[in-house]
């Protein structure tokens, strides 16, 4: 008598409705496979992911690469103007831009908690995908995994983004120099405040919207009109103060802002005087910090204000000789004070 063996029961479709993830979508089996072949294949699908292994395999172009990698942990995974997903492209996009780079493609890896619907998954996935589609960027490979309920807040989203630097381009934080201009390419302080409104429930007549944005295409037009920049930098967690921080003493300068010059929306501003913050220190997710030569600011400005993310730029301050590389505020009422490193945290779980 021969016996014939059982076929594996199959897996009951997703309820992308009702649906939770279970430690089984991240076991490696059926329904890992089916979790890959339901949402996350059908919504990045592109040449590189089709392969099918474990890496993509790619032609780059001429130039030197650049790589970047971002954590994304944000609280609520949902706030106005954007999302976990839109905002894990944005992030890694960003920091791969401000080297000069043309970005190519995206590594997308999901830590999953039990417990997480579907729905938000989908409607997650749905918005990294889109994000990476308007941004002409592949997600190319990845990882899921999946985590006990109560170890995962949700959702977690790591990316990694490769890029290109045309040759004899040199665009570092190193490379301020005295007298060089500061700009800025927008209001300060959007991304933050939106998320705290989410998460405190505050109100204000106008509801608002995060920053995040792609900024490749801004960066791109800035590089053609003024080749000559010499830093970029998106004042994400820390905000501008502490970008500014960073680039001088990354190039052994000072640093003076003008306050009056800083543009701000007056829903940031209220909220920020209503809670004790400054909006200075609160995280952006679509604004960039440039320094260029003060022969071409006006150049760049004018350039940074005829693209969409640039509208708002502004001349905010200059580098100047400091061997204490002290970043100094000068006030609307004539003083200066310093703006020091963030200490603490002012708003965890930002990005």
């Amino acid at each position: 008598m021969t016996l014939t063996p059982l076929s594996p029961a199959p897996t009951a479709p997703l309820d992308l409705v009702h649906g939770r993830i279970d430690l089984t979508h991240g076991a490696g089996g059926r329904a890992t496979a089916q979790l890959l072949d339901t949402l996350f294949k059908p919504a990045f699908a592109n040449e590189w992911l089709a392969q099918g292994n474990d890496q993509a395999l790619f032609s780059v172009p001429p130039g030197r690469l650049v790589m970047s990698t971002d954590a994304h942990v944000v609280a609520p995974l949902f706030f106005p103007g954007g999302d976990i997903g839109s905002l894990a492209v944005h992030g890694t996009i960003n920091d791969v831009a401000m080297s000069g780079a043309r970005p190519l493609h995206l590594a997308a890896s999901f830590i999953l908690e039990e417990g997480l619907p579907l729905a938000d998954l989908a409607r997650i996935v749905a918005s990294l995908a889109q994000a990476a589609r308007d941004a002409g960027v592949a997600v190319v490979t990845g990882d899921t995994k999946v985590v006990e309920r109560g170890k995962g807040d949700g959702v977690f989203i790591t990316t990694t983004g490769i890029g290109v630097v045309p040759d004899g381009l040199l665009i570092s934080g190193d490379q301020a120099r005295p007298g060089d201009a500061i700009l800025i390419n927008g209001t300060l302080g959007d991304h933050g405040i939106a998320i705290l409104s989410q998460r405190a429930h505050l109100g204000f007549e106008t509801v608002l919207q995060s920053d995040s944005a792609a900024l490749h295409g801004l960066v791109a037009d800035m590089i053609a009109a003024v080749p000559e920049i010499h830093c970029l930098r998106d004042p994400t967690r820390g905000g501008l103060a502490t970008t500014l921080n960073e680039l001088a003493h990354q190039s052994g300068v000072g640093m003076r802002i003008h306050e009056a010059a800083i543009p701000l929306q007056p829903a940031v501003i209220a909220a920020c005087e209503l809670l004790g913050l400054d909006p200075l220190y609160s995280a952006n997710e679509g604004k960039l910090v440039a320094i260029c030569p003060a022969a071409q600011a006006e150049t760049l400005l004018a350039t940074m204000r005829r693209h969409p993310l640039g509208t708002q730029a502004a001349i905010i301050g200059e580098v100047v000789a400091d061997p204490l590389h002290f970043v100094q505020l000068r006030t609307r009422f004539g003083g200066e004070r310093l703006l020091d490193w963030l200490t603490g945290e002012q708003l965890p779980r930002i990005c």
